[in-house]
């Protein structure tokens, strides 16, 4: 089953974009400098991260136990 079928595979696919991101833009501010076009995705991304990191954080934790558990 694709994770655009599964509301549970999509919050994991999201979440690790935006923790990837985030790294990213942390050790190769470059590439991430563009704010437009297919970049552009990734950056706003990366700022979700960077500003609602404890909620990131709290997400992944969660989707780990329920990942675990589930």
């Amino acid at each position: 089953m694709s994770a655009l079928f599964n509301f549970h595979s999509f919050l994991t696919v999201v979440l690790l974009v935006i923790c990837t991101c985030t790294y990213i833009k942390m050790q190769f501010p470059a590439i991430l400098q563009k704010r437009t076009g297919f970049r552009g995705f990734f950056w706003k991304a990366a700022r979700i991260g960077e500003r609602l990191s404890p909620w990131v954080a709290v997400g992944c934790f969660a989707m780990g136990i329920s990942i675990i558990i589930f």
